[in-house]
């Protein structure tokens, strides 16, 4: 099991961009290959952007899951960056520990791009704390403003 850079493993960019729009498109109604498409061309045009990251957990050739640093992610708070994003872990990898190897790999990334600290937003209550984020405050549409401090 090991943890890649995104960018150094482009085999896994089209299972990534699949796995971003099922989990996430707002209008799944729109051409799906068409906006995976326009995913996968964003996600390369980013890799140049220091307040980008995005790390994938392969095991035996198989993808298991994938975390991400954005450096906007919150139309509230559009001043802060950068924000920890994207956290993945598909459905027959899940409860088995692999979100804590995502997060740990993505705060040491972070560490190494010298960030002080990770902005995160997020619905889900009582997660992300384990991993040591602080609450912040809640945002206006139920999700609730984290942050790691670095």
């Amino acid at each position: 099991m090991k943890i890649y850079n995104l960018q150094d493993k482009l085999e896994y960019l089209e299972e990534v961009a699949i796995l971003e729009y099922e989990e996430w498109a707002s209008n799944k109604e729109e051409n799906k290959q068409a906006r995976i498409e326009r995913k996968k061309e964003k996600i390369c045009n980013m890799f140049s952007d220091k307040s980008f990251c995005k790390l994938i957990l392969v095991d035996n050739h198989k993808l298991i899951g994938f975390i991400s640093i954005f450096p906007n992610d919150c139309e509230e708070e559009k001043e802060l960056t950068p924000w920890y994003a994207t956290m993945y872990v598909k459905k027959e990898y899940r409860n088995q520990g692999y979100s804590r190897l995502l997060n740990d790999a993505i705060l040491n990334e972070a560490k190494k791009r010298n960030f002080e600290t990770l902005y995160l937003k997020t619905d889900l209550s009582n997660y992300y704390e384990k991993f040591g984020a602080i609450f912040i405050r809640k945002l206006n549409n139920n999700e609730k403003l984290y942050k790691f401090d670095l």
